[in-house]
């Protein structure tokens, strides 16, 4: 991680920004080196995407300073920035037009990039027509025009389907490590696990967390709790949280799940319980269970965590 604006490609200190009387950046300061995956997190209205909009020259900040480098590709979140009647390749050699290509490497260029996002089948199709997940892969592309040293990403996966989501975050990390610098914003927070290299989580506008993911990990300070799938040996009989509660005994807790009641279950193991201890008791009290999942994940439980202390 970067530790001054010399080895920083991106360097925010103390930016704020202020509509009318609200604060929506509240002394932000963050920096994110060449090479690095920075993802930045914080619930709707955190300042995530003023941030990146400042960041992109679309705003300007109310007070404190930003050091970026000058040659920045932006993935908004929203997909009204193309003209819809023209097709993805004519969209994108417009807008490589503006970054000064002439037009013949204008349409070389959109066809490498088309081709990285996965869409030369659907190049010349006009984009009035694409999915709502082809106009993110479309936007990605734009962002990837001028082969920018720092990419500023404002939700790129979301609503794309698992391999579409993938092929972004792959390619992400490709240009990453060819020394792109790049800030993440997600509302997938699970993704920025094996895929960001620092962590900062936004709350009403302030920063409350900076760090590693590890670290972000640390700060869920709920324990886990898990949805157990559980059948009584009778069929006949379907089992009871009461029932499953003094199986378990002082070792955990019991409570029906309220998406699937009857079956389905809460168990939170406490104490030196371990998860497979817990199951272990309730097989032996003549339980089958099915199925076992967290409840939330490790990241959830930091996220709602810092949520929770930002509201206090």
């Amino acid at each position: 991680m970067a530790t001054s604006s010399a080895s920083s490609a991106i360097g925010v200190c103390e930016v704020s920004r202020r509509f009318g009387e609200r604060d929506v950046l509240r002394g932000v300061s963050l920096r994110v080196a060449a090479g690095e995956i920075h993802a930045l997190l914080g619930p709707n209205g955190a300042g995530k995407t003023t941030l990146l909009r400042i960041l992109a020259g679309l705003a300007d900040a109310t007070s404190g300073t930003i050091d970026m480098a000058t040659r920045a590709g932006l993935v908004p979140s929203g997909d009204r920035t193309f003209y819809l009647r023209i097709s993805g390749l004519e969209n994108l050699v417009f807008f490589a037009r503006m970054h000064g290509l002439r037009h013949a490497a204008a349409k070389r260029r959109a066809l490498e990039v088309l081709e990285l996002v996965g869409l030369s089948d659907a190049a010349r199709r006009p984009v009035g027509r694409y999915s709502h997940g082809m106009q993110k892969r479309l936007s990605f592309a734009r962002a990837l025009l001028a082969e920018p040293t720092v990419l500023l990403v404002d939700e790129a996966t979301h609503d794309l389907d698992p391999e579409g989501a993938e092929r972004i975050r792959a390619l992400t990390r490709e240009l990453a490590t060819h020394g792109a610098a790049v800030l993440w914003t997600t509302q997938r927070i699970d993704e920025i696990r094996g895929f960001a290299d620092a962590v900062t989580f936004l709350h009403q506008g302030a920063v409350r967390f900076a760090g590693s993911v590890t670290e972000l990990i640390a700060r869920g300070d709920t324990a886990p709790r898990y949805v157990v799938r559980v059948r009584n040996g009778r069929p006949d009989v379907p089992p009871d949280a009461a029932v499953l509660q003094r199986a378990l005994g002082a070792g955990g807790a019991v409570a029906p799940a309220g998406d699937a009641p009857g079956e389905h279950f809460l168990l939170a193991p406490r104490g030196d319980t371990t998860l497979g201890r817990a199951i272990a008791e309730l097989t032996a009290a003549g339980y089958d269970v099915l199925s076992c999942r967290q409840e939330r994940s490790e990241i959830e439980e930091a996220f709602l965590a810092l949520t929770a202390e930002g509201a206090r």
